[in-house]
């Protein structure tokens, strides 16, 4: 007789004793069909494929004019592909985002912390709960702090960005993307971007900026690509790696992958060896 307990005996009649049905497969939260990006005769990028799974953190990494920039664009929906198809949460994106009504939840996380000047820190982390809710001033207060509180920051709500250090702007950027966007339907994950957000940084700043980005992706209950050319943040933060060369995708797989990879391009792009396929730029 089975170990198990004597409720997995009992089956029940009828058609609920049968296998249930296969569940759907979850819609991508992005995809990316033979996207391609021409300025005049140039191509920035040649029929790029590309998908996000729902929770997933992808890196996209490569050198400098490689095409990575022109993918965040396309992305946050700054710009169109030149022919091939964005699709976010399965909806085709046809419109720049300004020109959409109900554009989806796609959460920039710039360089630079692109803070306004003018309001307060709780203003700009709250700044889409004042343009697009009913939410009382109290509760806004509330979720601004919760945020804040995320990235580590503690009772800077009313000072104004230039009374922080580049450090703590840069952390209340990260608390600005924990802010859920009010006009978004429920149930849709959120996409963060995060644009070469270690670039220029030491080595201790790197590290809190990529355990940042891993808490944010996983606080929103979102997924997350982050460009970068940083070794530390593309291991620390991401679980899966393209590699992007002239406009190309030359190579994906995990990040576990990416640090054996004998593929010329990764190793050259591990090693930072000028002896390979990727030249410089500027030579």
């Amino acid at each position: 007789m089975s170990d198990g307990p004597v409720t997995s005996l009992i089956q029940a009649p009828g058609p609920s004793a049968s296998p249930s049905a296969p569940q759907p497969a979850p819609v991508p939260v992005l995809e990316m069909r033979g996207v391609s990006v021409r300025w005049g005769s140039n191509t920035v990028l040649d029929g790029v494929d590309l998908r996000l799974e729902p929770g997933e953190r992808l890196a996209v990494v490569g050198p400098s004019g490689a095409g990575k920039s022109t993918i965040l664009r396309v992305l946050a929906g700054l710009m169109l592909p030149t022919t091939g198809e964005l699709r976010i949460h399965g909806v085709p994106q046809t419109y720049l985002r300004l020109d959409q009504r109900h554009p989806p939840d796609v959460r920039l996380v710039f360089q630079n912390p692109a803070l306004l000047a003018s309001l307060s820190v709780q203003e700009n982390v709250g700044f889409l709960l004042y343009r697009h809710s009913r939410i009382p001033e109290r509760e806004i207060r509330e979720r601004v702090s919760r945020a804040l509180e995320a990235v580590g920051l503690y009772g800077v709500e009313d000072l104004l960005p230039g009374e922080l250090s580049g450090g703590m702007q840069k952390r209340v950027s990260f608390a600005r993307a924990l802010i859920e966007d009010p006009s978004q339907p429920a149930g849709l994950q959120p996409l963060l971007l995060f644009d070469e957000p270690t670039a220029g940084l030491d080595p201790v700043a790197c590290t809190r900026i990529e355990d940042l980005m891993v808490r944010a992706t996983e606080v929103a209950g979102g997924a997350s690509v982050v460009v970068s050319h940083v070794m530390s943040t593309i291991l620390r933060s991401a679980e899966r790696v393209v590699l992007l060369y002239d406009g190309l995708l030359r190579w994906r797989g995990s990040v576990e992958d990416f640090q054996v990879s004998d593929n010329a391009y990764v190793e050259q792009f591990r090693t930072g060896s000028l002896e390979g396929p990727m030249q410089p730029a500027e030579l």
